[in-house]
């Protein structure tokens, strides 16, 4: 082949390739969908691995459902065989590290196997759009490690950003240091007993931001009734910080509890906290109580 004519013959292949593109196209088992950018060669997900991406979905009129760009945090998921035909776990198995796409998946579909109502905006017959940007691809182990060396390097992060906290309010020789790196400053002394792991305790909380900013108060929290929240100590129904912190607390006592964000809410974050916060808790521990516990009414849940 002359060079004129492979010239020719590639530029063929790149304008076939192109057309593939934005242009809707049919899986065997039902799954429509139009790839937006792929990476030839690169790694594709498959069953087993650990997928973060960001995600957009769409109603049949194109109107926003939920869009994971605007909340800031990317959308994390295990990639699960298609529990239907036309899911859009099929497509996520053509897609790597930095590809992009838009599936056409029955609402009916995908809301019945989750056994969930059709959210506002969504009419039954219709299609919901899932569109996808690939952000990372990993097996399991690679996820646990990649995990864990975020998690010790944030914890580095958190310190200095509580010792400079703590400096900056005038609170050093107050602020006790729990085990896993939690602060209590006490503000008002009990002289009751210290809960144990099983005991139920009632505690009003305040929770803050580092720059004073209020996200939760059992006292206002509508869910709560201004009641005080009820937790079992030890059996993860509360972020490990305020398990921690409020197991040094003695009945009657009232602290403020600093708690690092690997300790608290993480990478994810949570409603009007951001992703990696350092959190302030006005705790006061109102009673300590043997058995199970009752209705929690209001109080933070952990950060997973």
């Amino acid at each position: 082949m002359s060079l004129k004519n492979f010239g020719k013959a590639a530029l063929l292949v790149a304008v076939v390739a192109a057309c593939g593109k934005n242009r809707q196209q049919v899986t065997e088992n039902g799954l429509k969908y139009t790839i937006h950018e792929q990476t030839e060669g690169n790694r594709k997900g498959k069953v087993g691995d650990i997928l973060t991406l960001h995600l957009t979905l769409m109603n049949n009129k194109d109107s926003v459902l939920r869009d994971t760009h605007k909340e800031g945090t990317p959308f994390q998921m295990l990639l699960q065989v298609p529990p239907f035909k036309g899911s859009y776990e099929e497509g996520l198995t053509m897609l790597g590290k930095g590809d992009s796409a838009t599936f056409y998946v029955s609402a009916d579909s995908l809301f019945t196997k989750a056994m969930q109502p059709l959210p506002p905006g969504v009419q039954k017959g219709t299609d919901i759009g899932i569109a996808v940007k690939i952000l990372n691809v990993q097996t399991e182990d690679e996820y646990k490690k990649a995990q864990a060396a975020d998690f010790d390097k944030q914890k580095g992060v958190d310190a200095k950003i509580i010792e400079n906290y703590i400096a900056k309010n005038g609170l050093a020789g107050k602020a006790q240091k729990t085990e896993s790196g939690v602060y209590y400053v006490v503000t008002k002394p009990g002289t009751g007993p210290t809960p144990n792991k099983g005991d139920v305790v009632q505690v009003h909380y305040t929770g803050k931001l580092l720059d004073g900013k209020v996200f939760d108060s059992s006292r206002t929290n509508p869910q709560a009734g201004g009641k005080p929240a009820q937790f079992q100590i030890g059996v993860g129904m509360v972020i490990p910080g305020w398990e921690e912190g409020v197991s040094k607390l003695h009945k009657g006592e009232s602290a403020t509890l600093i708690i690092p964000s690997t300790l608290a809410y993480g990478p994810r974050g949570n409603q009007g906290i951001a992703p990696n916060s350092v959190l302030l808790f006005d705790i006061e521990l109102i009673d300590i109580q043997k058995g199970q516990p009752g209705q929690p009414g209001g109080m933070p849940q952990p950060g997973r």
